[in-house]
């Protein structure tokens, strides 16, 4: 596993930004960029699974939401990687790796910091695809904040 670490800064308060993150539908909008039709299901809560699917090629992993600071600090560790819309196990090329998501907020701007553990021969994908996500991410925040 390789460890990647990108972060923005987004015009936006870290509670749109969580929003943006976890709310079904704009969280399916930036999780396309990285495998399309990406969707989460079960429940975000500390020491709950969730998978994250494809509707597309039914691949997907399983995570323990390890830590939850709601608006502040979200860690998944990938505990089983999935096929067939979650239902069978794969070739574990994601389990035991982490992802986590850190929101600071100063001035009425908040620094998204995305911490993720790739297979290695995926570190190349996620180096072009991850900024691509967090732009993503910025442009919904935003709009989120301006339509309130």
């Amino acid at each position: 596993m390789k460890e990647l670490q990108f972060s923005i800064e987004i015009k936006a308060a870290k509670e749109k930004v969580w929003a943006t993150l976890w709310e079904d539908t704009s969280f399916r909008d930036w999780a396309n960029i990285i495998d399309e039709g990406t969707y989460m299901k079960g429940a975000m809560e500390e020491g709950k699974e969730i998978q994250f699917l494809s509707s597309v090629n039914g691949y997907g992993v399983t995570s323990l939401v390890e830590k939850l600071d709601p608006n502040a600090f979200i860690l998944f560790r990938h505990s089983a990687d999935t096929q067939a819309s979650g239902q069978q196990e794969r070739e574990k090329e994601w389990t035991g790796g982490t992802e986590s998501y850190t929101l600071t907020e100063k001035d009425g701007v908040t620094t998204l910091l995305v911490k993720t553990e790739v297979p290695s021969e995926m570190e190349e994908v996620f180096t072009v695809r991850l900024p691509k996500v967090l732009e993503r991410i910025k442009t919904l925040a935003v709009k989120h904040e301006e339509s309130e």
